[in-house]
């Protein structure tokens, strides 16, 4: 079983300069991170309450379109969200009742090079060790989580953010957690009561 959302540890490294007499190469300032761009919505009902997603087509062309395939597709319909993770993230959109794992389309490329940040409130593809193994697993951010960012990690690309009904994400990551053995595989931070999602359908976005 694929372990998703993997964290590990990132060390800087510093080098030491030549001679004063050669001259500096000047350095190029980092392009500026572009602006999340909600171009589409989706309401995702779930058991816990509903709350309305907007998706980045503009920046993420690849991530967005990959979320819409398995909306599209009712994929995510009697998904649970199987980790919640206090004040870190509410991962989902892989597995069913008893936490029983769906097949997936095919893994995508990891668009976090972009630059979009992992901040409260965003979403973003969960994934393995394995930069571009992304499939259907998602998950928002509760804290902004700069330690998910590109390039530390190689990133998570995030693809869009919460655009109302935050409250009822706050009330998810609040639940009561255990962990849970399943065909040999431990999940951790899984919600004793499961949290199930009814739908993700499109929407209008919030004026």
């Amino acid at each position: 079983m694929k372990h998703y959302l993997i964290a590990a540890a990132v060390f800087g490294l510093t080098a030491c300069g030549g001679s004063d007499s050669s001259p500096e190469t000047p350095t190029i300032p980092p392009a500026p991170a572009p602006e999340l761009t909600v171009s589409l919505c989706y309401a995702v009902d779930t058991t816990m309450g509903v709350f309305t997603l907007g998706i980045d087509n503009t920046n993420m062309p690849i991530t967005a379109a990959n979320f819409s395939r398995y909306v599209d597709n009712k994929f995510y319909d009697g998904t649970l969200f199987h980790r919640i993770a206090n004040n870190f993230v509410n991962q989902g959109g892989g597995f069913t009742t008893g936490l029983n794992a769906k097949t997936t389309f095919e893994p995508i490329k990891n668009e976090s090079s972009v630059g979009l940040k992992n901040d409260r409130g965003t979403i973003a593809m969960a994934r393995t060790q394995i930069s571009d193994s992304a499939t259907s697993q998602f998950f928002i951010n509760i804290h902004d989580n700069d330690n998910l960012n590109y390039p530390s990690q190689g990133g998570y690309a995030v693809f869009g953010k919460v655009v109302e009904g935050m409250e009822v994400v706050d009330i998810m990551n609040a639940v009561k957690t255990a962990s849970v053995q399943k065909n040999g595989v431990t999940f951790t931070d899984v919600p004793v009561e499961e949290i199930v999602i009814n739908s993700i359908t499109e929407a209008d976005c919030p004026g």
